[in-house]
């Protein structure tokens, strides 16, 4: 049994501890947003944050972690109102959007970090590979998320057309409330 605490929440899997974080996230605790993409690390769509750290969960096995605080997609804003989430938003990023929640990530980590990522900082640290050619719009995110963060300026996070802010989470099984 391998104990972590996913999301704030503790979890013990009954996993093989040889299972990668990516399949026991998905798999056994349906947190679907880290995705499986190459399989080696190198594209970064599994990215979570285990412990502070952007981590390439394919990479990683659940003894590997055991006993560290791991946070997903799904829990770094039930309300999906995290700088990096809105900065994305705001600044027309997302696209696709099967690499975001792994960039998310990747960016969270490095402005909990860093309070004013350079340019050189954002392409080091958020290296996910991305088919639909987002970068240049990704930093200017980066930046003004880490702006954001600091209380140095504010995005307006209107909800999206149809969508009621406060229902956004019923229906994503991995954030439904008790």
């Amino acid at each position: 049994m391998t104990k972590l605490t996913v999301n704030n929440e503790a979890v013990e899997y009954l996993l093989d501890p040889d299972t990668p974080l990516l399949w026991a996230l998905r798999d056994a605790s349906n947190l679907t947003g880290a995705k499986y993409g190459c399989g080696t690390g190198a594209c970064g769509a599994c990215t979570v944050d285990v412990d502070g750290r952007a981590v390439r969960s394919c990479q990683v096995t659940i003894a590997q972690v055991e006993g560290s605080f791991v946070t997903t997609i799904e829990g770094l804003s039930r309300d999906r109102a995290h700088p990096v989430q809105l900065a994305m938003l705001d600044g027309n990023v997302v696209q696709c959007g099967f690499c975001i929640p792994g960039m998310v990530m990747a960016a969270a980590v490095l402005i909990k970090d860093r309070r004013d990522p350079s340019e050189a900082d954002i392409r080091r640290s958020v290296t996910n590979l991305c088919r639909c050619g987002i970068y240049p719009r990704l930093v200017e995110a980066v930046q003004k998320a880490a702006r954001v963060a600091r209380g140095d300026e504010t995005i307006n996070a209107g909800a999206r057309p149809g969508v009621d802010p406060a229902e956004a989470a019923r229906s994503i099984p991995a954030l439904s409330p008790r």
